[in-house]
């Protein structure tokens, strides 16, 4: 058990406290968002100008993925060990450092250690806003400042590749800048947090579990690298798809193993024992695959189907971020008023699950306000599911677990994100190549070249223009990809009603009226048998 000792929590922060507090908060969290999103308009001319291979253009985007997914849960572990508002600076610290070094790159082997850099920094911000929003704002408070980080969530989301697209297309200013914009936004964020955080120092004695947590980073990072690669670089059934997968599967059984001996886990197994927890990270981890997919699939739809720009395709992507950032403002201000937060979390799944059935029947043909509509739908959904699932774990649990909990939330909504994007990837590029090869059918032999080429990139980056092509050829491409894509919305829906089930089971409780610092010196005044630890 860890000793512990600090000064008594400070009273709860006055709503303007609150707000001064939550746009360090926010502008971090915005600069790790927009770093995994601005790049994927911009690769095509990175990797040109970088002379870099195709398989160095999957690692630059995979490199900042993996990083990031894998070391959110050491992050919330930290949290709950050290001082949140240090963690969270040196967190925007590796992030500037990550995204200078990416901008100043002349070679793709740095820019991709430069990703991994930045994937560290990402992950502590994802891990640690959400914490520190719930050690200063009670949980009955939390759904109207949840519903600003859902906001800020989505627009980063979205609107990184219209920012990725508008710079490079800039020819003063050109890809680099997609490394360097978020810069001052770290730098404005580590200064507000100094100026308005307010949290207690915090000395414990600790001892950190650093087998258990690169068990954890390992094994996670094996079975990412495979649904990452597998269908691009390699065969999804291959020798290369059993290494990993068993490594991977080794690697965090023995993790499990060391977690359950542990005295500090990184992700205490006791969490899991918590219905609520266990439910929401099960319901968090369909809601991030449905946010990825809805981003990622649908900019390449929007630029190969519909033949628009890079800027274009990310001003087409406007409802589905309106839709999210009404919903997810809307409910936790509701919920904020009344204390009933359930049948959001309902409604917010059910809406997803609608959202996603009519996203499965676009094509080439579908007109843009009917686009439209079926956005606003997914985003409204989404919005009301991925903060709140997160306010539900927090008030269910210890306040000397909030930090593990939190992050591991995060940590399945990135995962379900990551898997989802190279899974749903790989069916999107066999569906393309099989609805190509039926609309080549006709053409002469001689057109299929530039055709198979554009099929190559499926999900995996490799957009083919489509102004270049040849007439026959481009309406072959645009159908295909039309069509791919109405069946990647529709092969996820069994996913997103998996995750609307997990909701119905999770249990309302009432929200509590105490911040986690409050709670956090009601448990360590309590006696010891009270203690988890």
């Amino acid at each position: 058990m860890s000793a512990v000792s600090a000064e008594a929590p400070p009273a709860q922060m006055k709503p303007r406290q609150i707000l001064q507090a939550m746009s360090g908060l926010m502008a971090g969290m915005f600069v790790a968002i927009l770093a995994g999103t601005v790049v994927s308009n911009a690769l095509p001319r990175i990797i040109a100008d970088l002379g870099a291979s195709q398989s160095s253009y999957t690692w630059v985007v995979t490199a900042e993925l993996l990083a990031m997914t894998a070391t959110v849960p050491l992050w919330g572990k930290l949290s709950d060990l050290f001082n949140q508002k240090l963690l969270l600076q040196l967190s925007l610290g590796l992030f500037v450092v990550g995204s200078l070094v990416a901008g100043f790159s002349h070679g793709v082997g740095l820019l991709i250690v430069s990703r991994v850099i930045q994937g560290i920094g990402a992950g502590g911000l994802t891990a640690l806003a959400q914490v520190v929003m719930a050690a200063i704002i009670p949980p009955r408070d939390l759904g109207r400042y949840g519903g600003i980080f859902g906001a800020v969530f989505a627009v980063g989301t979205v609107a990184g590749p219209l920012v990725g697209g508008v710079l490079v297309d800039t020819d003063w200013l050109g890809w680099r800048w997609c490394f360097f914009i978020g810069v001052p936004f770290a730098l404005a964020a580590i200064a507000i947090l100094q100026r308005t955080l307010r949290l207690p120092t915090v000395r414990r004695e600790v001892k950190i579990d650093w087998l258990g947590a690169f068990l954890i980073v390992a094994g996670v990072c094996a079975l990412l690298i495979w649904t990452s690669l597998a269908g691009n670089q390699f065969d999804w059934a291959s020798w290369q798809t059993a290494a990993l997968t068993v490594t991977g599967a080794v690697l965090l059984l023995a993790a499990v193993f060391v977690e359950s001996r542990a005295a500090e886990p990184v992700i205490p197994l006791t969490v899991f024992r918590n219905r609520t927890v266990t439910l929401a990270t099960l319901a968090s981890f369909f809601v991030g695959l449905a946010m990825f997919a809805g981003s990622v699939f649908l900019a390449q739809y929007f630029q190969v189907a519909l033949g628009k720009s890079p800027t274009v395709a990310g001003l087409m992507s406007l409802p589905m971020i309106g839709g999210l950032l009404v919903s997810s403002t809307v409910a936790g201000q509701i919920i904020s008023r009344t204390g009933r937060w359930k049948a959001f979390l309902i409604a917010g799944g059910v809406i997803m699950v609608a959202g996603l059935a009519l996203l499965s029947m676009l094509d080439s043909e579908t007109g843009f306000g009917v686009l439209s509509l079926y956005m606003v739908v997914l985003g409204v959904g989404v919005g009301m599911l991925m903060q709140n699932l997160v306010l539900a774990a927090q008030n269910d649990v210890p306040a000397h677990e909030l930090g593990a909990a939190t992050s591991t939330l995060s940590f399945f909504r990135s995962l379900g994100g990551t898997v989802g994007t190279s899974v749903l990837g790989a069916v999107l590029a066999n569906r393309v190549a099989d609805e190509m090869a039926k609309g080549l059918a006709g053409l002469p032999a001689g057109a299929t070249g530039d055709a198979a080429g554009g099929a190559s990139g499926g999900g995996h980056g490799a957009v083919p223009n489509v102004s270049t092509l040849p007439e026959p050829i481009k309406g072959v491409v645009e159908h295909a990809y039309g069509v791919a894509t109405g069946d990647l919305f529709l092969m996820a829906l069994p996913f997103a009603v998996i995750g609307l089930i997990a909701v119905l089971f999770i249990k309302e409780k009432p929200l509590k009226t105490t911040t986690a610092l409050e709670r956090m010196a009601e448990e360590e005044a309590a006696p010891p048998a009270g203690l988890a630890h």
